[in-house]
């Protein structure tokens, strides 16, 4: 019954390499005071200065799961954040731990940075996943669903099901589900179906004869993804304020309704987690004329890559769970047996039909700068001075006021923006459609291979192009992911340009549940360089030599190192040295190595990283100075800020960039100054300090990469993001 992979594609077929677990050592060549990737002398931390990526995605994944677990999170906010990790770890899978898993195929050796090799890695992700994963499903049978039943929300089991309730989701399955089913029967003739990523899945065990006289054996029955996983009860058959069956009990309960005449001796939920990277080829790539259409066809074929998670019920029989291992080539260490539904994501269905405030993180009213309170017209303002915005505290209204008033103004002649990940639906997108129809010069630098926004960047594309806008791709083996959007106005018979540079994408949701800042400027030296890199994405051309910016993939790395050599020179003649920077992940090996020379010679250092971070703080010797933290709330912290003390300048940097050595090195990424004073002290204030305060949701690590919440003392609790809001939010109640 195994059915061979599908063809690969014409990116897939040649050339494809295994993606490493971990990257490996990069190689470094020193050139005119540059580094630079190339073949040669090999430039690498010693394992036992270098943590690891893989484990430490695990480790943040735990500190989200404590915020689930605390109970001063509100509850349906405790089931979300559940759901986070849940989606995390379905991510980590399809992209790190497939990687793995084809070197593992490849029979590579390769060590990991610190030391491990693939299959011990491997082994390591799969106890402590299974771990997390016991541990998300404790947290929510034997806390969150008890607590939300006694609030009046139920997720009812169907062996509990009353005689109204069985009635009313059996009318419920003949006329919204069963319609929608295929099952799909296992013998020679019906080999097992290809199975979509990620998709509920039963496997159903039959006895008897069908109308042909085959004798039972096993049937596969796949929900249709059109279908809710959570299904909601109407208040009086549900006897509480919100009932919720699942699809799967649903599904369960009335699957012999599909075998007509056979008897069902077991029907057992399943999800597939397949490996969802896209592999196109660079080499390849440079022959093709579209690279949309490369992609599009690259795209049909992700929900079929090889499995490299199986999710069944714990109770699910060891037969039928050794016949899905061998159907999938997976090992015991991919099964994952779980004491609930798969796929726990799917509960934040529920979540948003829950109308109990009470239940909830309180509603706040994001706050508009006092510049363009005063002044609406936003070009006015901003020539007036720079004006920082910091989501979600402050609106992101203005930004889309920028490029509103930018598409129907008479003397804007052109607009230039860049795009890694906006969303099926924005109404900045839109705008820009609506400027081109205009006769505005639309120019749209769209990064096709954001990361499961693909699709959604596609659709975008082709709108544009449709209505004559300008449609670039970037660079072939760079994703473009700076932030940047740039207009062109005429005024008194010249032309001058007015930009917003910013950390975060525009993307409408995002901007909603992300900490960013974004820089609104007409600074002519700043809009001038932020020119050059639209005309690097669009054109041909060497790299312009930018004064301000810095920019990968050509002098962000080099700068940076140049900056902390700046600070660490300082200190060693003695004199005051400071960094403090805020990023999602820094694993960049040199980068790392140039902290701990700074540590060395005494800069005191604090880095406040979200995610993954590779540097071992407070080792003797190497990093005493150095500290590390990371702050899970109610808000994604994706800032990226910088500050070098540099003998009282005061340096502010925001990027777009991690510090990773994929940031560095194969994206376009922009790293911009905060020039105004007034300015430079808030990114401080707020950006920076609050965090380095933080008792409440601040995690401190150790050197062994293992994180400790920090408490307060004294009484006195601080938490960053609610001190943001009650400073920066209009309204918080």
């Amino acid at each position: 019954m195994r059915r061979k992979s599908p063809p690969k594609s014409r990116a897939n077929r040649s050339k494809r390499k295994p993606r490493a677990g971990s990257a490996p050592a990069r190689s470094v060549k020193k050139k005119s005071g540059r580094a630079s990737v190339a073949a040669g002398a090999s430039f690498h931390l010693p394992a036992e200065r270098f943590l690891n990526r893989e484990l430490a995605l695990l480790e943040f994944n735990r500190r989200v799961l404590a915020y689930a677990e605390d109970r001063r999170t509100p509850l349906l906010e405790r089931l979300r954040y559940l759901c986070i990790v849940d989606n995390n770890l379905d991510e980590f899978f399809e992209v790190r731990v497939a990687g793995l898993k084809a070197q593992l195929a490849a029979g590579s050796d390769h060590l990991t940075p610190d030391g491990l090799a693939p299959g011990a890695l491997f082994r390591q992700i799969s106890a402590e996943a299974h771990t997390l994963t016991d541990r998300m499903y404790r947290l929510l049978n034997e806390t969150l669903f008890p607590a939300l039943a006694a609030e009046g929300v139920r997720f009812l089991r169907g062996s509990k099901w009353n005689d109204a309730q069985k009635a009313w989701v059996k009318a419920y399955f003949f006329r919204e589900v069963m319609p929608l089913l295929t099952p799909l029967g296992l013998d020679p003739a019906h080999p097992f179906p290809r199975l979509l990523n990620k998709s509920l899945n039963f496997v159903v065990e039959l006895e008897g004869k069908d109308a042909f006289g085959r004798r039972g054996g096993y049937a596969i029955v796949q929900a249709p993804r059109v279908l809710p996983r959570v299904i909601a009860l109407p208040r009086k058959v549900a006897g509480c304020d919100y009932g919720f069956v699942f699809l799967s009990s649903m599904l369960r309960a009335h699957v012999g309704e599909l075998f007509a005449g056979m008897v069902v001796r077991g029907c057992h939920q399943f999800q597939l987690i397949r490996n969802s990277d896209l592999f196109l080829d660079e080499e390849e790539l440079q022959g093709v004329s579209n690279l949309r259409t490369a992609l599009q066809g690259e795209l049909t074929q992700r929900n079929f890559g090889d499995g490299v998670r199986l999710e069944i019920p714990h109770l699910c029989p060891t037969h039928v769970a050794g016949l899905l291992l061998q159907q999938f080539s997976l090992t015991p260490r991919d099964l994952y047996q779980v004491n609930g539904p798969v796929n726990l994501v799917r509960l934040a269905e529920a979540i948003d039909r829950v109308d109990r405030p009470d239940l909830k993180f309180p509603a706040f009213s994001p706050g508009i700068p006092n510049a363009l309170v005063r002044q609406p017209a936003i070009f006015d303002a901003m020539r007036r001075g720079d004006i920082l915005l910091h989501h979600p505290f402050q609106s992101f209204g203005p930004v889309v006021s920028f490029i509103e008033q930018a598409a129907c103004d008479p003397q804007v002649a052109a607009i230039k923006m860049t795009i890694y990940r906006t969303g099926p639906e924005s109404d900045l997108m839109e705008t820009l459609i609506a400027a081109a129809r205009a006769g505005k010069v639309v120019t749209v630098i769209v990064e096709l291979l954001a990361r499961f926004d693909e699709e959604a960047n596609i659709n975008w594309a082709t709108r544009l192009e449709e209505v004559g806008a300008h449609v670039v791709y970037g660079v072939v083996g760079h994703k473009t992911h700076a932030k940047m959007a740039l207009v062109i106005r005429r005024e008194e018979n010249r032309l001058r340009r007015y930009a917003h540079l910013a950390t975060g994408n525009y993307h409408p949701r995002t901007t909603r549940t992300y900490t960013d800042f974004g820089l609104l400027t007409c600074n002519e030296e700043i809009c001038a360089e932020v020119n050059d890199v639209f005309m690097q994405l669009t054109g041909l051309g060497r790299a312009s030599k930018l004064k301000h910016l810095w920019q990968s993939p050509f002098t962000l790395h080099e700068r940076m190192l140049a900056a902390i050599r700046r600070e660490t020179a300082h200190a060693r003649r003695g004199k005051r040295a400071r960094i403090i920077a805020k990023m999602n992940a820094l694993l960049e090996p040199e980068l790392i190595d140039a902290l701990y020379e700074a540590s060395r010679a005494g800069v005191k250092i604090d880095l406040i990283v979200r995610g993954v971070c590779a540097l071992r703080p407070q080792l003797a010797g190497l990093s005493e100075n150095i500290k590390v933290r990371s702050v899970i709330g109610r808000f994604l912290e994706h800032t990226r800020v910088v500050y070098f003390h540099n003998g009282g300048a005061h340096e502010v940097y925001l990027a777009s960039a991690d510090w990773m050595d994929r940031n560095f090195f194969r994206r376009v990424e922009v790293c911009f100054p905060v020039l105004d004073k007034r300015l430079k002290k808030r990114v401080i204030e707020e950006g920076l300090d609050p965090y380095l305060a933080d008792n409440t949701e601040a995690w401190e690590m150790d050197a062994n990469g293992r994180y400790k919440r920090r408490a307060p003392r004294s009484g006195h609790a601080m938490s960053a993001q609610r001190v943001l809001l009650e400073r920066l939010a209009s309204r918080v109640s």
